[in-house]
């Protein structure tokens, strides 16, 4: 069987190669828009079974992975990407001193399987940030397109005092223990 990562994300990609297995990537095109009143958990769970499902419809003999990500200020509004130095300032300035959670869900649809849906909630705490710290930061990592404006995973991790989570790799973008176990659900062990 072949393995398709329904996603443009270049993280979710990384990720997915950790687990040695041969993939393709196909980003579906999928609207991201949330209903109204539509939880934050409930619309990233909604938009990575759309995403697995819109790419599965072409590649009807593979396992397709779907992924996405919906970050969250204290349960409140989603915060999306910022893409541009404005908004990430904005973003990291809101988020000093706070807490942001980031609900990660995936959808593994298989031709022989039923399909598998989990998500990944993860808690990180910000540290206080002054605003030169925050310019600092963002002239250094321009992390224009990452939901929070921190990356966990190069010099964002020095604005965080905290992270709380069963899957630190859901905070990029792809809960890869449960990826694994669901892969070997379906008969694709990473090992």
């Amino acid at each position: 069987m072949k393995l398709v990562l329904a996603s443009g994300s270049p993280y979710r990609k990384e990720l997915l190669e950790r687990l040695r297995i041969p993939f393709d990537v196909i980003a579906p095109d999928v609207d991201e828009s949330p209903e109204p009143g539509e939880a934050p958990e409930a619309l990233a769970r909604r938009l990575a079974r759309a995403k697995a499902e819109a790419v599965s419809g072409d590649s009807p003999t593979s396992v397709v992975i779907g992924a996405d990500q919906v970050a969250t200020l204290d349960g409140r509004t989603p915060i999306g990407k910022p893409g541009c130095l404005e908004n990430a300032r904005r973003q990291l300035a809101a988020a000093s001193g706070r807490t942001m959670r980031f609900h990660t869900a995936f959808a593994l649809l298989s031709p022989d399987h039923p399909a598998i849906e989990h998500c990944v909630s993860v808690a990180v705490q910000f540290r206080l940030l002054d605003s030169s710290e925050i310019d600092r930061y963002l002239a250094l990592e321009q992390p224009f397109d990452c939901a929070g404006s921190a990356k966990c995973e190069g010099l964002g991790i020095v604005l965080l005092e905290r992270i709380r989570t069963d899957d630190p790799t859901a905070l990029i973008g792809l809960p890869l223990m449960l990826v694994a176990q669901a892969l070997r659900q379906v008969g694709m062990p990473p090992v």
